[in-house]
């Protein structure tokens, strides 16, 4: 917990997802505008969560849907190339997503500098993209060679988009992806992006690891972030943030202000 509250410097910090276009490469990508329409419409949603006081941001390749595995190299250039032209607006910790490749993930942090990632690094799921592997030990490997045992590790145990094949209970899972996968902390997760965890499972995962640090993954909202903020210790927050609450618009800086100053008065009480 330690290094947690020095990272993120306040309890219950709330991180806010910068959710890229969609890449060069994906199906999605609009070549007409190219990488400088996805570094400005970044920048904009940027500007918005930063003057909505959020605590961290976290960049997403959320657009590059279908999702992949193992993700293409321009992919991850282009993330790469999109935070590092924004780095100098940032007056918040950062971190990086990948979806939903842990190397690339690992590379795109060390490139860019990023104080924390988020993947899924253990478990082993039956998905949309087929079998789904944890890769958590190449993956720490991996940033041991690339001189990042400093990276903070945010390790999602309730996969979106997937079922878990392990028939232990996610708050065993959740204790083992501490113990035997290194996990800085834990996230739990919802069905599918935008769409809550239940407060029981956030509940029985915090129950579980009291001195780890438990965060909502998925589907925090206006209506709801006093309740997850009462059991986790932070919560990652996109969709609600966007205009009419749709994933893929961009931030509605009324909806990042309404939501954050709602955050104050909770971490007040």
């Amino acid at each position: 917990m330690e290094r947690y509250e020095t990272l993120f410097k306040t309890q219950k910090p709330v991180v806010a997802m910068v959710h890229l276009r969609a890449l060069p490469g994906t199906p999605l990508y609009d070549a007409g505008g190219g990488m400088e329409a996805v570094v400005e419409a970044a920048r904009a949603d940027l500007a918005a969560l930063l003057a909505a006081g959020v605590d961290a941001v976290m960049f997403g390749n959320e657009n590059d849907r279908p999702y992949e595995l193992e993700v293409d190299p321009a992919s991850a250039a282009a993330m790469a190339y999109a935070i590092g032209r924004l780095k100098d607006e940032l007056r918040v910790p950062f971190g990086v997503d990948v979806l939903w490749d842990p190397m690339r993930t690992m590379a795109v942090a060390a490139a860019t500098g990023a104080a924390f990632a988020r993947e899924i690094f253990t478990g082993l799921y039956g998905s949309d993209m087929g079998l789904w592997q944890g890769r958590a030990a190449e993956a720490l490997r991996y940033r041991r060679r690339l001189g990042r045992d400093d990276l903070f590790l945010l390790y999602n145990v309730s996969a979106e988009f997937a079922a878990p094949l392990d028939a232990r209970s996610l708050p065993d899972r959740a204790r083992s992806a501490v113990f035997s996968s290194l996990a800085d902390a834990v996230l739990v997760s919802g069905p599918m992006t935008g769409e809550p965890a239940p407060l029981e499972h956030l509940e029985a995962v915090k129950a579980a690891l009291p001195d780890v640090p438990v965060l909502a993954n998925t589907g925090v909202n206006h209506e709801n972030v006093a309740e997850v903020l009462g059991i986790a210790d932070g919560c990652i927050v996109g969709t609600a943030l966007k205009e009419d609450g749709q994933t893929f618009n961009p931030v509605d800086p009324e909806r990042a202000g309404a939501f954050m100053a709602r955050v104050r008065e909770v971490r007040g009480s």
